[in-house]
């Protein structure tokens, strides 16, 4: 199997490429998700210790139908954790890209986007193309819980994720706790990736002051957004022991592209809602 580094260094992400604006396929890279869950003790084969999904929106979509009128939709598509692959982001956009001049009908936009990108993830991608006048009515929201933002704490363990900062005591509570904080950097070019990360829990009392210290940890931690989200929740259940967890990441757009990754203990749909830097 090649390795995860191996992987990065063929795919199109921080190398010069033209845009090719007929539809095609090919330009969709696929890179394993296991390189990345190994060191995380996720061990191939085996069932995975969460469930979830990685929500991306695309904001810069557009084709020609086939009468030769433009039009622009906004997409959304939702790839399940357990897919063997994620697809590289440059590599998204541009087959995305690859529509402009596409002459096709959205029926058939719709079953290409279908079809290709579940081929791409190795798993059934749910995609939904939605029209501008729909899209307005997805409110901007805040979660709804405790921000952390605010809180007094020194933040000196900036060089790597620090789950030794995390810790529960107490009696069982339920609740939500978000930071607009998170900050990561894109393992092939270095570029900042910034999100609003929200961990819904019931367990023992979860150390806020510490949690913050380590959300705020990743900030020059060099790794893709699926698997900082996936980092969170195992280190999350191994300080911390919660009966129930979730922890969702809405990251900013790139290239007309957010990626929300969502991972739970619960067999549901991530979360439907939109941060107001997205």
């Amino acid at each position: 199997m090649e390795s995860f580094e191996q992987h990065l260094g063929a795919a199109p992400l921080g190398k010069t490429q033209g845009y090719v604006d007929q539809h095609d396929p090919s330009l969709l890279y696929p890179i394993p998700r296991q390189a990345q869950r190994e060191p995380l003790g996720v061990v191939a084969d085996q069932v995975l210790p969460f469930v979830g999904e990685d929500v991306w929106t695309a904001y810069e979509v557009s084709w020609l139908l086939p009468g030769g009128r433009p039009v622009v939709r906004v997409a959304e598509f939702r790839i399940p954790a357990q897919s063997p692959n994620i697809i590289e982001s440059k590599s998204f956009k541009l087959y995305l890209n690859s529509l402009n001049q596409t002459r096709a009908s959205q029926s058939q936009v719709q079953q290409w986007l279908e079809t290709h990108l579940s081929d791409a993830a190795g798993a059934p991608v749910d995609v939904k193309l939605m029209h501008l006048d729909d899209w307005i009515e997805r409110d901007i929201k805040r979660p709804i819980g405790h921000c952390l933002d605010e809180l007094e704490v020194d933040c000196d363990d900036l060089a790597a994720p620090q789950p030794a900062l995390l810790s529960a005591s107490g009696d069982v509570v339920s609740e939500r706790l978000y930071s607009h904080l998170l900050k990561s950097n894109c393992p092939v070019t270095g570029q900042p990736d910034w999100a609003t990360v929200v961990v819904d829990y019931t367990g023992p009392k979860i150390n806020p002051e510490g949690l913050l210290r380590y959300i705020v940890s990743y900030r020059r931690h060099n790794d893709f957004h699926e698997h900082c989200v996936e980092k969170m929740f195992l280190d999350l259940q191994e300080r911390c022991h919660p009966e129930h967890l979730s922890v969702q990441a809405r990251y900013t757009r790139r290239g007309g592209l957010d990626i929300n990754p969502w991972r739970s203990t619960s067999d549901q749909r991530a979360p439907d809602w939109r941060d107001v830097r997205q």
